[in-house]
């Protein structure tokens, strides 16, 4: 069985199972996840703390009688459980270590604690039983019941089905399962039971409890739950009262799942909605569901998603936006809808063992989702867009407040460090897979993976390098044995070697699938083409019509103005019309980073009026008196996920020209 954050039942129909063991020993992610569990995971506990974001009995279990902090908010009771199923992943894979003994210490506090206020109250303080009923309804969700009743029932239950897997104790388990029969308690009741929308989280929490006790109830609850949502909706009625109501149009379903064409509203909210969806249809069999969740991905996948994998187009309402609406300087691409996505994907890859699926985790991960994070560890950003201009220090237009997306230390109400923390804490078992057949390899990242009946491990320095050795340790005897290895849509042209030899199968469907009889420490090396490219975005996108951004294997570059030549500003930089494009290692940039060198052109600049318009002439360069000569410069592009390490300053992904 994986001990990772998804662990199929027996029942479980999909085409692939999760890595029964998975470690990552090297390279970009072994470097990554070391500051990790080095800095942010001690580091979260203290940042909630001073943030005020810990409940107070949680604050008075951890830190001491006496303590008396306490939050507000629908966020109270959630984040110390986020950081906890955080800590808890880290702790599987560590075992040990005097940082980690103390927090265990501090789990047991928590649980103690916890139990005591439980029994009285659950999670959010407000749920009680007694009454069939939720008692403290929120006017802003009109006829529905508010998703704040539930919201510290998900990490609650995450964080329970984490401990027990890190520690093999159950004491949280229990204290969650109480919780969860209390929920189905409440609802039991049916009859005059008001409209339910719920945290879009549930459905993953409660298949998930499901899956570590074996107690079916769980299940069913997540099937009654999503029932319940898909035939409530939203009352049209209410909308047509209140437009303005908070989050309204953003976070409510006006089309059930299984009718709906296309992603919309609150992307995170949404796509963990989605998250749920999948764990359901994975339990349960549901083709109705499948087939909505391989619409509606393929619809965000095609229409909605940036070039970095991430999602969001408006800051107004975080949400999605119409088909090709893809701005990327009011990108909100939060770094927890990037989190959101890769986790919906992977399920999507389990249920189905389709390629595309990992392709999209892979750009997501190494752009969207690691831009999040500053690489020491210590900042973090919400907003994640793909140009930010910088000089009048104002934010991108629509970023709320006014504020420029920047990445800063945790703060109240920040949802999204505990989440990139958890899943950097659980990357392991993201890399590979399972099946009756062998092993799939769907990321690389050297380390050890078992599944499928085998165990490989895995080299490469991929992604600054396009060779990737695997080692077959474990395989069957005495009977054929596939490893299948992802070979991404970017790559044109690929080699792959058994023993030294080159062999001529080509890739299917993604996957270049090996079978054979193998003997323990066979060798096989693939190698990815990394060569630079210019890439263009899709007619329809108009933000970006006329621009290019640059890519080398699974990373993103971008222009951060610190790389250019002084006195020039990234808005009047094109890119030079066939340049090749060359690739650089430097070891002692941004913690060693591959940059990429090309010619570009500044751009003349008319002197400034008060009216930046012209005429056309009829020649497309406009007034006659307006220079038009270009000036050679020479353009440095990093790694998108690296911008902003060095300073705030301007950046941008898509280069006109």
């Amino acid at each position: 069985m994986s001990a990772g954050p998804i662990r199929l039942s027996p029942e479980a129909r999909t085409a692939l199972c999760p890595a029964t063991a998975a470690r990552i020993t090297g390279g970009f992610w072994a470097t990554r996840r070391r500051i990790n569990a080095e800095v942010s995971v001690p580091q979260g506990w203290d940042r909630l703390a001073e943030a005020t974001v810990v409940s107070r009995p949680r604050a008075a279990a951890c830190e001491g009688p006496g303590d008396g902090r306490a939050a507000d908010g629908p966020l109270r009771g959630a984040e110390d459980h986020l950081w906890l199923e955080a800590a808890c992943w880290q702790l599987a894979e560590d075992g040990g270590g005097t940082a980690l003994e103390e927090l265990a210490g501090r789990v047991e506090r928590l649980v103690a604690a916890a139990r005591t206020e439980e029994d009285r109250r659950g999670p959010s303080g407000r749920i009680r039983t007694e009454d069939r009923r939720w008692p403290t309804p929120v006017p802003e969700c009109g006829p529905l019941l508010p998703e704040t009743e539930l919201y510290g029932a998900v990490p609650l239950l995450r964080a329970a089905v984490a401990h027990r897997r890190a520690t093999g104790e159950s004491t949280l388990l229990d204290v969650a399962q109480r919780y969860a029969d209390r929920i189905g308690a409440v609802f039991d009741a049916g009859g005059d039971m008001e409209p339910v929308c719920g945290p879009p989280g549930i459905g993953t929490a409660l298949v998930e409890l499901y899956r570590e006790t074996g107690e079916r109830r769980h299940l069913e609850l997540a099937e009654y739950l999503l029932d319940r949502r898909e035939k409530d909706g939203l009352d049209a009625r209410w909308l047509e009262d209140r437009p303005g109501a908070a989050g309204a149009s953003s976070r409510r379903d006006r089309v059930p799942v299984r009718e709906a064409s296309e992603v919309t509203g609150h992307a995170v909210d949404r796509l963990r909605l989605l998250t749920g969806v999948a764990d359901l249809a994975a339990e349960t069999g549901d083709l109705g569901l499948r087939e909505a969740l391989v619409r509606l991905w393929e619809d965000m996948a095609a229409t909605k998603t940036h070039v970095t994998g991430g999602v969001a187009a408006r800051h107004g309402g975080e949400s999605f936006g119409e088909a090709y609406e893809l701005p990327p300087d009011r990108a909100h691409a939060e770094t927890c809808a990037a989190v959101a996505s890769i986790g919906f994907s992977w399920r999507m890859a389990l249920l189905t063992g389709d390629a595309r699926y990992s392709d999209l985790i892979e750009r997501t991960l190494f752009n969207a989702f690691a831009a999040g994070g500053s690489l020491d560890g210590e900042r973090w950003s919400a907003e994640n867009p793909l140009q930010a201009r910088g000089h009048s220090g104002g934010g991108p237009d629509g970023a709320p407040d006014g504020r420029e997306p920047r990445r800063a230390p945790w703060a109240r109400g920040a949802c999204c460090p505990p989440r990139a923390v958890r899943l950097l804490a659980s990357l392991p078992y993201y890399m590979a897979s399972g099946d009756a057949e062998g092993l799939q390899l769907h990321q690389y990242a050297s380390g050890s993976y078992t599944a499928g009946g085998g165990a490989v491990r895995v080299g490469t320095a991929y992604p600054w390098e396009g060779r990737i050795a695997v080692v077959v340790d474990k395989a069957p005897e005495d009977a054929d044995w596939t490893l299948s290895l992802r070979i991404p849509h970017w790559a044109r042209e690929y080699e792959v070697t058994v023993g030294g030899e080159p062999l001529a199968v080509r890739a299917r469907d993604g996957w270049l699938r090996l079978r054979r009889r193998w003997r323990p420490g066979e060798v096989v090396v693939l190698s990815l083409p990394l060569s630079p490219r210019r890439t263009r975005a899709a007619a329809r996108i108009d933000a970006v019509r006329g621009c290019a951004a640059i890519e080398r294997g699974p990373l993103v570059y971008c222009l951060e103005e610190a790389d250019q030549p002084d006195g020039v500003r990234l808005d009047d930089l094109a890119l030079h019309p066939g340049a090749p494009l060359s690739a650089e290692h430097r070891p002692g940039l941004l913690g060693g980073v591959t940059v990429i060198a090309t010619r570009g052109v500044r751009r003349a600049v008319p002197p400034r009026t008060w009216w930046p318009y012209t005429a056309d002439c009829g020649d497309g360069k406009g007034a006659p008196e307006v220079p038009t000569d270009p000036v050679p410069v020479h353009l440095t592009a990093i790694p998108y996920y690296a911008w902003a390490n060095r300073g705030d300053g301007p950046m941008r992904v898509w280069i006109p020209g």
